[in-house]
């Protein structure tokens, strides 16, 4: 390629970077105003000054606005002109000028063609860059809190470079799921955080670890969402490790957790193998935040539910340490998701899981639990008494798991009476 070929130049970046002729141009024109800068002493004075291309001719002209002033009232040489010179240039056009006219001159140097390609070349990748940013911003500004699939490239200072649409993402370290790998030429799903403004530029930030990575993947897959008959009412994730998302029907023959599992599982596991194999666990919402925690926490059985609206605390009591770890999970986290599942941004609940301690704890909760029993119910002390001691503890789960023959069948009682306890509890 010849250096004055300023339109192979053109052609070059176009066919390169993927970039439209105008914006190539655009950045050439830029580049070369540079390359005049360094070449003319004094440039940089000139107030309005451009570059024009024209690939036709394979020229590059650099012109400037200046105003005509009369000869002896010259001032500034780089913004004004005097009128005899605008004259005579003028004349050779078979046009007039007068005082205060702004006119456009030519100003390029013999030979700037030749030595500007030779400077432009240099500060080219960086002008093609920003244009490259500008179209960036462009394409992905209004597909912010969209999913997109990417090819993984490359890592750099610990980022994971992604292609998505022959443009670069950014997926930071935090962004990232815990222990998973990333290897070029890997095609994934993204979660489009944002475009930032950083200090290289525009920068497409992506993630594999945002919760609504998890909300988008499901609206994909489960038809019902995409209609609004089932509703993601919360979602909460430690990525990696267990994703729970609350989910309720508009419409009462429409099953919200069916839905999202899908004919064998189906629906679920497409989004579970795109999450690497991240736990889902997928609840019916609730207002009740005790019946909430029993469900996140479910195989789990309590022996004992506390609800402390003063302290924003559930303590749930399971039979012994074995089970509260296994409620607990892996460093606590299942309990921790289950507490932010129950929260709000101005309403923080605590949840607590504890081994309960009948040697030290029976005495207590049974006066408790039998006078909770006896006022609620109605029964008798004794009675009372015999229904904790075979484990019909609270009112609340007597409501909610106890069926009358259960009770016939545990204290003796008539079926009458069974079904007026339950009856009692529910209603309470």
């Amino acid at each position: 390629m010849a250096a004055t070929d300023i339109s192979a130049l053109i052609d070059f970046y176009v066919r390169e970077k993927d970039l439209t002729r105008e914006r190539v141009i655009q950045a050439l024109e830029a580049s070369f105003l540079t390359a005049y800068n360094k070449m003319v002493p004094g440039a940089d004075h000139i107030q309005n000054i451009r570059a024009v291309i024209n690939p036709q001719k394979n020229s590059v002209k650099i012109k400037a606005e200046m105003v005509v002033v009369p000869d002896e009232e010259l001032v500034d040489p780089y913004n004004e002109v005097k009128l005899s010179v605008a004259e005579q240039l003028y004349a050779r056009k078979g046009k007039t000028v007068e005082v205060g006219q702004t006119i456009t001159l030519n100003i390029t140097p013999q030979d700037f063609g030749r030595i500007a390609v030779q400077t432009a070349r240099q500060t080219m990748q960086q002008r093609i860059r920003k244009a490259e940013q500008e179209m960036l911003a462009e394409a992905f500004r209004d597909r912010v809190g969209e999913v997109i699939t990417g090819t993984v490239r490359r890592y750099d200072k610990g980022d994971v470079i992604v292609e998505v649409d022959k443009f670069e993402g950014i997926v930071p370290s935090r962004h990232r799921i815990p222990k998973e790998d990333y290897s070029t030429g890997d095609k994934l799903r993204f979660y489009v955080v944002e475009v930032k403004d950083g200090a290289r530029g525009h920068e497409l930030i992506l993630s594999r670890s945002h919760p609504n990575l998890v909300r988008r993947l499901f609206e994909s897959e489960v038809i019902e969402i995409a209609e609004q008959t089932v509703e993601i009412v919360n979602i909460v994730r430690e990525p990696g490790y267990r994703t729970k998302l609350v989910v309720r029907s508009s419409d009462p023959n429409v099953d919200p957790i069916g839905a999202c599992v899908g004919m064998r599982g189906a629906r679920v596991k497409n989004v579970v193998n795109e999450l690497n194999h991240e736990k889902v666990d997928i609840l019916e919402y609730s207002d009740d935040k005790a019946a909430m925690v029993l469900e996140s926490l479910a195989p789990i059985e309590p022996v004992k539910v506390d609800v402390d609206k003063e302290n924003r605390v559930v303590s749930v009591y399971v039979a012994d340490d074995k089970t509260a770890a296994k409620a607990k999970g892996s460093r606590g986290k299942n309990v921790r998701l289950t507490a932010r599942l129950i929260s709000a941004p101005n309403d923080r609940w605590d949840v607590r899981v504890e081994a309960y301690d009948r040697m030290t704890q029976t005495k207590t909760y049974v006066s408790e639990g039998a006078s909770e029993l006896v006022t609620v119910l109605e029964v008798t002390p004794e009675l009372a008494d015999e229904m904790i001691a075979n484990g019909f503890t609270t009112v609340q789960g007597i409501a909610s798991y106890v069926q009358p023959e259960d009770l016939v069948d545990a204290l003796g009682i008539s079926e009458e009476q069974a079904f007026a306890i339950v009856d009692k509890a529910k209603k309470a």
